[in-house]
């Protein structure tokens, strides 16, 4: 069941969302040759305290860090290590917060240094297909228009999907109804009506679309080794706009 949040609940998730975003914002901003994934999980953690909240992430199913730093060709939920950051390499910053019960979840890639226009464009077609996602969260649609409205636009940069990991509904919860898978046919699920609230983050692959697990239970890399990208923005479906929390 897909839950409609009042205008209360909705005040809440825009605190929560901010929190997560103003994180997010301020670890991205670390991003830079030598520094270690460790360090920016420390100092995302040192961050919510500031602001008063609490990790989303940290124990939730035993995951064991404050945020997700993935590197390259990990897809999502990369375990922060000692491995420092190099010019290169991109680096996807996936920050969880809880705050006065209900949940901030967002993520953004950053390029340090990234010449190739391959990787570029990689990165800049996950950031266009999470925007066309965005633009079909309004009332009316359905949630498969947003699936395929992010397919379309990473077909169209030359990218491929990720299909094992899905966008998710958000409120007290970080994982709630509905899954949105970021490819798919459209007018299909249910329809959308204003004060749901869902993450939508796609995974996008600058090669083919599988991915591996590793023996952590969590990293997740792509099969081929090539770079992966990924943001996520929180957002709340508007009678004519959806309304991005975590901007």
């Amino acid at each position: 069941m897909i839950l409609i949040k009042n205008e209360a609940e909705l005040e809440k998730l825009r605190a929560s969302g901010r929190v997560a975003a103003q994180v997010r914002d301020r670890v991205a901003a670390q991003v830079r040759p030598g520094v270690r994934a460790a360090d920016l999980s420390d100092y995302a953690a040192e961050l919510m305290k500031e602001y008063g909240a609490e990790s989303a992430f940290l124990g939730y199913r035993g995951y064991p860090a404050p945020i997700c730093v993935s590197v390259n060709e990990t897809v999502v939920h990369g375990i922060p290590n000692d491995r420092g950051i190099e010019l290169g390499d991109i680096v996807s910053i996936d920050i969880g917060v809880r705050l006065d019960g209900f949940v901030g979840d967002t993520a953004v890639t950053v390029m340090v240094g990234v010449t190739d226009p391959r990787v570029i464009n990689l990165v800049r077609t996950a950031e266009t297909a999470l925007e066309a996602g965005i633009a079909h969260a309004t009332e009316g649609h359905r949630v498969s228009d947003i699936s395929h409205a992010i397919e379309e636009a990473v077909v169209a940069g030359g990218c491929s999907v990720v299909r094992e990991f899905v966008g998710h509904g958000i409120g007290r919860s970080m994982h709630e109804d509905p899954q949105i898978p970021n490819y798919g046919a459209p007018g299909k699920g249910s329809r959308l009506r204003a004060g749901m609230t869902f993450c939508l983050e796609p995974m996008v692959n600058l090669g083919g679309h599988g991915v591996a697990i590793a023996d952590d239970g969590w990293t997740v890399r792509t099969r081929d080794g090539l770079p992966s990208a990924h943001f996520e923005h929180m957002v709340a479906v508007g009678r004519k706009r959806a309304e991005v929390l975590t901007l």
